[in-house]
């Protein structure tokens, strides 16, 4: 039975003993490792010494890369999804040549569509097994609130990106690129996020801990119709942000004015009142103002 290599995982420093074409070759404590020409500056000498990060690659072959990951035994780092396998786990390229590490199936939600997909980020370190394989682990809360800095009321209605790293019961919890903790309510969203998500997500509130809420819906003058919008778009280039046009137009002078029907134009403004954007008074449409933070 082969003696477990204590080095997988860990930065070490080992003598060249052989080299070919394209590889050099070194030992450590009875383990022999590659290390491949092109990442080294110069030629080395039998006995040179070189310091790189011990692995095994794809051709589980122990190799020696002097590009240390991000990623390691007691460093965690965002890593990106290069493919996922369901009866094994999501795959994520730190960084290492001729290797993909795994975040093993144990580690991923029940349901196959809240799975991570390639190109979502999760935030893992890596761990060895019994066996000297490379694996990827999720960060815990713990981890998260150690990164965090507490939100400000400012923020209040402002858009922001988070990635998804913990998907639960009562809602999804984030990480947002500025450091902030984020949680979304199922309320706040029309589907379930995945694991490891990219989100543009809008502040709707600032919690005490300086946790912030967040929904993915949006504003309601950004969910209205084509005609609404290309009349928001008309009244915001009016000098003073109003038009002499109601719903008592009439409807040639709708259509000439604005080439839709009075009955698509009443149901325009009518979206626009409700999200209060506009209103009408003395036969014109007026142009509200809005928080635009």
């Amino acid at each position: 039975m082969m003696a477990m290599n204590h080095a997988i995982g860990q930065k070490i420093s080992v003598s060249i003993t052989d080299e070919n074409a394209t590889d050099y070759f070194a030992q450590k404590d009875g383990f022999t490792y590659r290390i491949k020409k092109t990442e080294l500056k110069k030629k080395h000498q039998i006995s040179d010494a070189i310091t790189g990060f011990a692995y095994e690659n794809e051709q589980h072959q122990l190799q020696l890369t002097t590009k240390i990951p991000r990623v390691q035994l007691a460093r965690y780092d965002f890593a990106p999804v290069v493919s996922v396998r369901r009866d094994l786990g999501v795959f994520v390229d730190i960084g290492l040549p001729d290797k993909d590490v795994v975040v093993s199936l144990d580690e991923m939600p029940s349901s196959n569509a809240l799975w991570p997909a390639r190109g979502d980020y999760l935030y893992i370190r890596l761990t060895v097994d019994k066996k000297g394989r490379l694996w990827g682990t999720l960060a815990d809360d713990e981890q998260f609130e150690k990164m965090a800095k507490p939100a400000t009321t400012d923020m209040q209605n402002a858009n922001v990106q988070v990635t998804v790293y913990r998907l639960k019961a009562v809602g999804t919890y984030v990480f947002t690129a500025e450091h902030h903790l984020g949680f979304i309510h199922p309320s706040e969203r029309e589907q379930e996020p995945r694991l490891g998500q990219h989100l543009n997500a809008r502040v709707i509130g600032v919690r005490p801990d300086g946790i912030l809420n967040l929904s993915l819906r949006p504003r309601a003058y950004e969910a209205i119709g084509d005609d609404a919008q290309m009349i928001l778009a008309v009244l915001k280039h009016q000098p003073e942000g109003q038009i002499p046009y109601t719903d008592k137009s009439s409807p040639e002078a709708i259509r000439q004015y604005f080439g839709i029907s009075k009955g698509q134009f009443k149901r325009a403004l009518g979206h626009l009142m409700k999200a209060g954007v506009i209103k009408q008074t003395d036969g014109k449409t007026i142009l509200l103002p809005q928080d635009t933070h």
